[in-house]
């Protein structure tokens, strides 16, 4: 059996974490939910109390068993509070004690979760909650590995510049050309992932960053999780955008870096093909 880490109370379905916590909850049939959903935040203001509320509704209307879990990728504006005893019955809060981002925060909300699939949607609220009954109802239709939202899909409605469209649309050339990865858009901010893939490809998994959706997909891939359906998404003008020029260049330093340990490290081999045990869900090899 697997020890949890110990917890230490914020408030009504809150805890702390360490950055560095291992450890995959393994739930009973009995305590399984249908779907789980990560909101990863960092300073949202009262913007992620909005998006907590409106995910709840939208989850309730579909019929599925759920439960939300929001973490603050240590916040510094006091935004975690305000969700200190909301909807306790479905949504627990996980507090990071410093920025490790976004890759990181969703880590840690993926490995508390109990659901038979499991996601994330942008806590900023940038991508409408609402998608997550349309990605449920492709989940109910396909029971795909891995559905991910996709702003170039033919039905998808995005509002943003075009310098950051043509940036988008060239990473993803980038993307193509590397990995030879058929889906059209690896950065969407949301994506539901089969629970038994999650815990296939998870402990491979290096990234902690912005490229922890693109090192998802190619490891998912690698393994032999082929079955990645994209799916139309609506997002209107970004107001709370944290890219800068730094972050282009350390997601480009770390999209070379995937493909160095996947083309030349080999480090995403099986673990019976490494020649060792399997590392526990959630522990991040080495570079």
């Amino acid at each position: 059996m697997r020890r949890r880490p110990k917890d230490t109370a914020l408030g009504p379905g809150s805890r702390a974490v360490s950055e560095a916590s291992p450890w995959f909850s393994e739930p009973t049939r009995a305590d399984l939910v249908d779907l789980t959903v990560v909101l990863p935040f960092y300073n949202p203001g009262t913007h992620i109390e909005n998006t907590v509320a409106r995910t709840v509704e939208v989850l309730s209307r579909t019929g599925a068993s759920f439960e939300v879990v929001a973490v603050s990728d240590g916040s510094t504006d006091g935004s975690e509070k305000l969700l200190e005893g909301v909807f306790p019955n479905v949504v627990s809060l996980v507090v990071l004690p410093s920025r490790g981002g976004k890759g990181l925060a969703v880590r840690q909300g993926l490995l508390s979760g109990r659901g038979r699939y499991l996601g994330f949607i942008d806590g900023d609220g940038d991508v409408p909650p609402d998608l997550l009954a349309d990605f449920l109802e492709v989940v109910a239709a396909e029971r795909p590995d891995v559905v991910l939202g996709s702003k170039r899909h033919p039905r998808s409605e995005v509002v943003y510049r075009v310098a950051r469209r043509l940036c988008s649309w060239g990473y993803q050339q980038l993307v193509r050309m590397l990995f030879r990865l058929d889906v059209h858009d690896t950065q969407a901010g949301i994506k539901l992932v089969r629970r038994e893939v999650l815990a296939d490809v998870l402990p491979a998994m290096v990234e902690q960053g912005y490229a922890f959706d693109l090192e998802f997909l190619v490891v998912a891939r690698h393994l032999g999780h082929g079955h990645l359906v994209e799916a139309p998404v609506r997002i209107g003008r970004r107001f709370s955008s944290t890219i800068s020029p730094r972050v282009v260049a350390q997601m480009l330093a770390d999209t070379f870096a995937i493909w160095w340990r996947l083309h030349v490290r080999h480090a995403y081999e099986p673990p019976q093909a490494r020649g060792r045990e399997e590392a526990p869900l959630g522990a991040t090899p080495g570079p």
